[in-house]
């Protein structure tokens, strides 16, 4: 009987300095992979269920779960239906949680649907199905998530839908906090404004500017410099509490930059990888002196992203 079994990473989106524009996939340098996987197994009758930590949250509705939605674009593009599966979801990221959770499920999704289909599908149009998820999720079609999530590493999500794979300087990992905390993204983006002054546009543009150049040069300064969030951060840090705290204590740990991830509540740090672990224990005590329960994990850069296990 044909099955198959899909993992997609959890994602850092905007990557602090990168609104809708930088995203990284990301992997614990100790434990399990964070992300969340889908089977897809040749079956009688079509059924699908739901597993893992996170499966009560889900909608009760099968019909509104992304999966499913997933599917039916799959479909579309495909030009047919797929034969009788049973699906099943292994729901290991938290909903709401600023890790790209909604791109885990519909990535996963996506790559075993078009395993199970034969792969009639490459990866540009398995990622253009993965936008339409997204906006299912979120209201916008933004790939900070999906393209990582979906082709691993750094992404760059261009202004005509592609993506381009960044290099990542050697020596660097993430500290990765992740709160008892709920924020949607349509939440989130409900509280930044409309429309940016002239000014704040043009330092935006120089951050990005520079830290790109510093990705290609390996420059640590100006990496520290320029990961600053200008554009979201002002508005969104509120919403999250501790967050300040915990951006102190990562900088005073040795932290090069922390920011929000995504639209929060998680937070990231980066660090040189030999202080990534120290770096997460001090955001993960910040967090408990604010009165917040969190997780904190050292991560590196998951290069592979989505993939077949």
């Amino acid at each position: 009987m044909k099955s198959v079994t899909a993992f997609a990473p959890a994602s850092i989106g905007n990557l602090g300095v990168g609104f809708d524009v930088l995203g990284a996939a990301v992997v614990p340098l100790a434990g399990e992979p964070l992300g969340d996987r889908v089977t897809v197994e040749a079956s009688a009758a079509d059924r699908f269920e739901c597993t893992g930590k996170y499966a009560e949250r889900l909608p009760r509705d099968p019909k509104d779960n992304l999966v499913l939605k997933a599917k039916g674009f799959f479909e579309e593009a495909l030009g047919k239906k797929l034969a009788p599966a049973r699906v099943v979801l292994e729901k290991r990221l938290p909903l709401n949680s600023g890790l790209g959770s909604s791109a885990s499920s519909s990535v996963a999704a996506l790559v075993a649907f078009n395993a199970f289909a034969g792969e009639p599908l490459d990866r540009p149009a398995l990622l253009a199905l993965a936008a339409r998820a997204e906006r299912e999720a979120s209201g916008a079609a933004h790939l900070d998530n999906a393209a990582p999530c979906l082709l691993g590493g750094l992404q760059l999500c261009t202004a005509s839908g592609a993506t381009r794979t960044l290099p990542f300087p050697d020596g660097l990992a993430f500290a990765l906090a992740q709160p008892e905390l709920e924020l949607s993204t349509r939440e989130s983006r409900g509280v930044l404004p409309k429309e940016l002054p002239r000014a704040l546009a043009v330092e935006w543009a120089q951050l990005v500017a520079g830290f790109v150049h510093a990705l290609h040069t390996g420059e640590r300064a100006l990496f520290a410099e320029c990961l600053r969030d200008v554009i979201a951060e002002p508005h969104r840090a509120r919403l999250v509490k501790g967050f300040r705290d915990v951006q102190r204590a990562a900088l005073g740990a040795g932290a090069l930059a922390c920011s929000l991830s995504g639209s929060g509540p998680a937070v990231f740090a980066v660090a040189e990888e030999r202080d990534a672990a120290s770096v997460a224990a001090a955001m993960e005590r910040a967090f408990a002196a604010a009165g917040v329960a969190s997780i904190a994990r050292a991560c590196a850069l998951d290069r592979r992203g989505a993939r077949l296990v």
